[in-house]
């Protein structure tokens, strides 16, 4: 059975913007596992997620102290076959690939954030790098952006990346 996830990060609520974006919403409604890699900002949209889908996420340098205690540092999950793990932040763009297989070595699936840059990458061992960007504060990208996919025996596929574009709620 497929697993249909929706990959989100730096979402900053409500310093960014006052609410996720209603493509955002609509994805949200037709995932079977959402995950987060973190700066959450504060710890409503975990609530409001976690009431509409399941989450998978961590927490961000931007989430203070309820976030760290409800969300680990990293997280690992197999999701219909696929070794997943989450972590926000992975260092510089430069020698992530080698940085990333070398600390996550059971891994087959890598999502992070923190730098608002959409991020797909596979490393020479294999492991594949996924940073869906950010649906509410783009920073220097043209677009805000999140990643959907699909996990089934074993393989990631369907992957889009969602580029929005117009004012955040």
């Amino acid at each position: 059975m497929a697993t249909r996830l929706l990959l989100l990060a730096d979402t900053h609520l409500p310093k960014r913007a006052r609410r996720l974006p209603d493509e955002v919403w609509a994805a949200v409604d037709a995932a079977d596992l959402v995950i987060h890699a973190g700066d959450w900002v504060e710890p409503a949209l975990l609530d409001e997620l976690e009431a509409r889908a399941p989450v998978l996420g961590v927490w961000g340098n931007n989430d203070g102290a309820e976030l760290r205690a409800r969300l680990p540092e990293v997280a690992r999950r197999t999701i219909d076959g696929v070794r997943v793990e989450v972590v926000h932040e992975t260092g510089a763009a430069q020698g992530r690939e080698r940085r990333a297989e070398a600390a996550h070595p059971e891994a087959q699936l890598l999502v992070f954030g923190h730098s608002h840059i959409p991020w797909d990458t596979t490393a020479p061992g294999g492991l594949r790098l996924l940073n869906p960007g950010s649906p509410t504060d783009r920073r220097r990208q043209p677009h805000r952006t999140f990643m959907t996919a699909t996990a089934d025996a074993g393989e990631l596929h369907d992957l889009v990346l969602h580029r929005m574009e117009g004012p955040v709620g």
